[in-house]
């Protein structure tokens, strides 16, 4: 039995001889055939057109594309890549444009050069996290509470060395604990100052601080080694405005008494502006009477702190649902098989993550939180940043 060799057109062509014939009703053969009646009359208007050509499949190509990238336009961008490899639409743009030739849009180059392969997309990670906001500064209400720390601007004493004056605050009681006339800003320095601070005062409940260095950086939740070390002691940190020393108006009323009675002019040394500075600390603390307080000095309204600074470095405690991890020497944690890159500010410490949703971890720092970890981000976290009320405001205004 020979095989029945059956071909589109061929069927195409029994429809079309069938109709022709009339034997029977256009609605049976488009039942024998399995078509629609528009199918019909459309293959025996061909037929009747072109013939048995007409029966064959036309191409689906349009007759006109207006976005078509010609043979010519490729030469030329071909040509001016090969020769400029790092050069983007706009650039190419204007090179055409010098050559006298009308060639198209910016645009319309782009998508060109895209499809040529000549650019690639670059694969954008989103920078924040989330967006959350500073709590309210806080309003002081007894001692130690609040402190407020802050370097004065930098100057020179007489025989030319630089000091930066770190200057620590309670600003309950304006009560000033320590100026350290320091040769930098280094957060190390500013750290042996605090720990030699904290065992002689005790801990703060919270700690102002601007968003200069060694108190804050550009990492996530905005904390610094040194802050970051603030918060493992339990010690609450809150940031002022941005460009605002008004959030500090006590601490820069503060600087500008001593600049104007201990500074005009400076001690020859440096030790010597560091004994002058600690006689007018004393003097400020317990005779100048202060206007806010009454004309009451702040040695009259300052008590002993009752948090003691302790020996040994509390550990951080993560509830059950959390999973530990501890930061690198380089900042970095392995999860998942990869190394994940947590922030500088991290180092030693001890984070925990906790799932949010599927492949997606959140981030905290004791209970501060510092970003979300991505299962499908190649690298690093993206980190939480933090605005305050007035900032968030303006930016949705814009």
């Amino acid at each position: 039995m020979p095989w029945k060799i059956l071909s589109v057109v061929g069927e195409r062509l029994c429809l079309v001889k069938a109709l022709l014939r009339s034997e029977k009703s256009l609605s049976q053969w488009c039942r024998f055939f399995g078509i629609s009646r528009k199918t019909a009359y459309k293959w025996k208007a061909r037929f009747l057109e072109e013939g048995r050509y007409g029966l064959r499949d036309r191409s689906r190509r349009p007759h006109r594309m207006p976005r078509r990238l010609g043979n010519k336009w490729c030469r030329r961008i071909r040509l001016a890549h090969r020769k400029h490899p790092s050069w983007g639409p706009k650039k190419m743009r204007a090179w055409f444009a010098r050559q006298g030739w009308q060639c198209p849009t910016e645009r319309t180059l782009a998508r060109w050069m895209k499809r040529l392969g000549m650019t690639r997309t670059l694969r954008r990670r989103p920078r924040k996290a989330c967006v959350r906001l500073h709590p309210r500064l806080t309003r002081a209400r007894r001692p130690n509470q609040v402190w407020t720390v802050d370097f004065k601007g930098w100057f020179r004493t007489g025989d030319g060395q630089r000091v930066d004056p770190l200057t620590v605050r309670d600003l309950f009681s304006r009560y000033g604990l320590w100026i350290g006339l320091l040769p930098d800003q280094r957060w190390r320095p500013v750290k042996a100052v605090f720990t030699r601070l904290f065992a002689r005062r005790g801990l703060p409940e919270i700690i102002r601080i601007d968003n200069g260095s060694p108190f804050a950086s550009s990492g996530p939740a905005g904390l610094s080694r040194l802050s970051a070390w603030w918060v493992r002691l339990g010690i609450k940190v809150e940031f002022t405005r941005p460009g605002c020393p008004q959030d500090n108006g006590a601490h820069e009323q503060f600087h500008r008494v001593m600049k104007r009675e201990t500074t005009q002019p400076s001690a020859r040394t440096r030790r010597g502006q560091q004994h002058r500075t600690t006689v007018w600390l004393r003097s400020y603390n317990e005779v100048r009477p202060h206007e806010a307080l009454g004309q009451r000095t702040p040695a009259q309204l300052y008590r002993k702190n009752k948090r003691t600074f302790p020996k040994v470095l509390p550990e951080l405690n993560y509830s059950s649902g959390y999973v530990v991890r501890k930061i690198r020497s380089n900042g970095e944690i392995r999860w998942r098989g990869r190394k994940r890159f947590m922030g500088e500010a991290f180092i030693g410490q001890s984070i925990g993550l906790r799932q949010k949703q599927r492949g997606i971890q959140t981030v905290y720092f004791a209970k501060v939180l510092i970003g979300h970890l991505h299962e499908n981000d190649p690298g690093a976290m993206r980190p939480a940043v933090y605005l305050h009320r007035r900032t968030a405001l303006k930016k949705r205004k814009v």
